[in-house]
């Protein structure tokens, strides 16, 4: 995998000529700007460094293949590319041991998996990797505990400190509360103790009441 490296005169004129080159949308790949100064009398060349999001997916699972295979374990992938997030879906006999301990190994991997990435192109994809249905479950109890909570903080207008979340958990949290009047969410502390406040916020309505 690797970027095409496009140049003009202008950031925009290289990407425009990348784009038309590999026949895509903006939204279908990763892109990287880069100066390359002229020397006496020449002037600025602008390049765009493109690869699309098809080819990191196909690098992942090439890697995440040879990752569980030096773990031992045989998997099925499916994956899809949505809204420029990448999701790798594994199917395999041995769930239990991809998972982890609330979620700690699928997290290590995906960890590992964006480094990976990262080294190769230096861009850090945003990538979302489950286990059959264990994240989607996963989320579900989140924000319906989430939102049991809210209610009862809209109720008795008294703060709720959640326990200590991932990045990945506290922005479902964030999302699900977002549009709750009269409620705000703030993340607070310091990884790995990080965790979420779900606070009542007034109004002025609720002041003249």
């Amino acid at each position: 995998m690797k970027f095409e490296v496009f140049e003009g005169k202008t950031f925009e004129e290289a990407k425009e000529e990348g784009l038309n080159a590999l026949n895509v949308n903006e939204n279908e790949v990763f892109i990287k700007k880069e100066e390359k100064k002229g020397k006496l009398f020449k002037g600025t060349t602008y390049i765009c460094k493109i690869v699309k999001i098809t080819d990191v997916a196909n690098f992942l699972k090439d890697k995440l293949a040879e990752l569980l295979n030096n773990m031992g374990i045989e998997c099925q992938f499916e994956t899809n590319i949505r809204e420029e997030q990448i999701n790798i879906k594994m199917y395999s006999d041995k769930n239990n041991i991809l998972i982890g301990k609330n979620g700690q190994t699928l997290m290590a991997i995906q960890t590992i998996l964006r480094q990976i990435v990262h080294n190769e192109i230096e861009v850090y994809p945003y990538i979302l990797l489950d286990v059959e249905n264990y994240k989607e479950k996963k989320m579900s109890n989140l924000e319906r505990n989430a939102k049991r909570i809210a209610r009862e903080v809209l109720k008795t207008k008294v703060d709720v400190t959640l326990d200590n979340m991932n990045s990945y958990e506290r922005r479902i949290i964030h999302n699900a509360l977002s549009k709750y009047k009269n409620l705000s969410t703030a993340s607070e502390g310091e990884e790995p103790n990080r965790h979420i406040v779900i606070r009542y916020v007034e109004t002025a309505n609720d002041e003249e009441e």
